[in-house]
This record gives C-alpha cells, structure tokens and sequence, in this order.
C-alpha cells in the first residue's frame, strides 16, 4: 500500500494577494475621486498690494498675466483673441465658479481689460483680481 505524498511547506505557505490588492486599489480609487486639484496660471506674478482684500473659495477660471503683457490660462501662453475661447471652454467644465485674474504689478491696463471684457461677454459675472497675502 501506498503512502500518500505529504505536500511541501511551500504550497502550504502561499498567501493570496488578491484581497489586498483590491482594497488598495478602491482606496486609490477614493483618494483620486476626492481630490481637490489646485489650479495654476503658469506663471508667478508680483501682485499688488490692496487695502480690502476677500477670499474666493470656487475658483474655476484662473488667468495670469505677465509684466509684458503675456495671458496665460491652464500654464499656456494665450493671444488676446483666443481668451475669450478659452475661458468659455473651462466655464463649461464648472458653470459655478468665477474668475480671478492675476495681474502683475507692472501688467499694462489694456491687457486687463481685455481679460475683464473675455470674462463679462463669457458670462462669468464672479470676477476677481489677485492682490498680496
């Protein structure tokens, strides 16, 4: 008679990863679906300085504008003509939120207003210019 063959430490001690995977995988899930995405103009610019000052908390639209007058939207350089495009393109994505516009100290006032007019014929009516800390 035949004995029966033992099995061998190693198949006993296998661990079934599976499981586990599939948590950690739902739990990046979550993380990604909850996460709050910063939004950035592309470039750093010298803010002026205001007397009154109140904070935006939705912010869908972000605009910098560079001490030569450059726009940028989404950390891309804009012409002037195509603002007015780009901001109704990311209005869509969030019809809430507003604008802010940060301009530099030394931006010329024409550049501004070409923004500021984009924005108004855009529809967004919540418009704000970045000022210091």
């Amino acid at each position: 008679m035949a004995l029966p063959k033992s099995r061998s430490r190693d198949e006993d001690s296998d661990i079934n990863l599976t499981p586990m995977l599939d948590v950690v995988f739902i739990m990046l899930i979550f993380f990604i679906v909850t996460a709050t995405f910063i939004k950035q103009a592309g470039i750093d610019v010298i803010r002026p300085d205001a007397l009154t000052d109140d904070p935006k908390p939705l912010v869908s639209v972000l605009v910098a504008i560079s001490p030569a007058g450059e726009i940028w939207i989404d950390k891309s350089k804009i012409e002037p003509t195509a603002v007015r495009a780009n901001i109704e393109r990311i209005k869509a994505e969030n019809p809430k939120g507003g604008l802010v516009v940060q301009a530099d100290e030394q931006a010329d006032y024409e550049t501004v207003k070409v923004v500021l007019d984009a924005a108004r014929a855009a529809g967004i009516v919540e418009v704000a210019i970045a000022t210091k800390d």
